[in-house]
């Protein structure tokens, strides 16, 4: 096929992609928004396949990034144990931390410094935070750990130049507010203002940013977007 048609190809796929994902997005808050958010599972999830499979075919057809597909193939794994099963979750919050660990190994590939004093630095104040409130179990130190890792990827993501690497700053600072809901959500009584605000925000925001990892997976030089 020529150059020019293989391009075409591609942002025709991107559209279709994004076109599916925007429905599924609209699908679940509706639902979220509505008090149905039990319904919701399986569309959240059969959103994260999706973005899964669609960077598996810009790996396949065009050259795509290929840490991301393994590290949306852990996503997938860790929402299978946190969102649809309920259960396991420090195997969920384990493999979202492999997760982090791919992308990191990504931002270093993309020119980003190695990061190590802030790594170190946020990994230590997250567990010391954790025990000044009393909260140190075995499940929230892994889980202050990842979230000390996906905050330090989000922070040298921002220092990496070119599109792939914008797209991917934004989808892990939205991958960051997802967390934050996530953790609102967990301490905070069903009663709070901020509850139901934050049980919406989750996917508010996680879908977003899995979908602009997705995207940030295909080459620069003949972006499909």
């Amino acid at each position: 096929m020529p150059e020019g048609g293989s391009v075409l190809k591609r942002k025709k796929c991107a559209a279709a992609f994004l076109a599916a994902e925007g429905a599924l997005y609209a699908a679940f808050l509706a639902l979220d928004l509505t008090g149905r958010g039990g319904l919701s599972v399986p569309i959240k999830y059969a959103g994260i396949l999706l973005c899964l499979g669609f960077s598996l075919l810009a790996c396949v057809n065009w050259g795509g990034d290929r840490l991301v597909p393994a590290a949306l193939a852990l996503t997938a794994g860790a929402d299978w144990f946190l969102l649809v099963r309920s259960d396991h979750y420090a195997v969920g919050i384990a493999l979202f931390l492999c997760v982090q660990t791919a992308y990191y190994l990504r931002l270093r590939r993309m020119g980003a410094d190695c990061g190590w004093p802030l790594r170190s630095a946020l990994a230590l104040g997250a567990g010391l935070g954790l025990y000044a409130l009393e909260l140190a179990s075995p499940v929230n130190l892994l889980a202050g750990l990842y979230f000390s890792q996906l905050l330090s990827n989000a922070v040298l993501a921002w220092t990496v130049r070119g599109r792939p690497g914008r797209l991917f700053a934004v989808g892990l600072t939205l991958f960051v507010g997802c967390d934050l809901c996530v953790g609102l959500f967990n301490a905070l009584p069903a009663a709070a203002p901020l509850y139901p605000v934050a049980s919406v925000g989750m996917w508010f925001f996680y879908l977003p940013s899995q979908v602009l990892i997705t995207l940030s997976a295909l080459p620069e030089k003949e972006d499909a977007l």
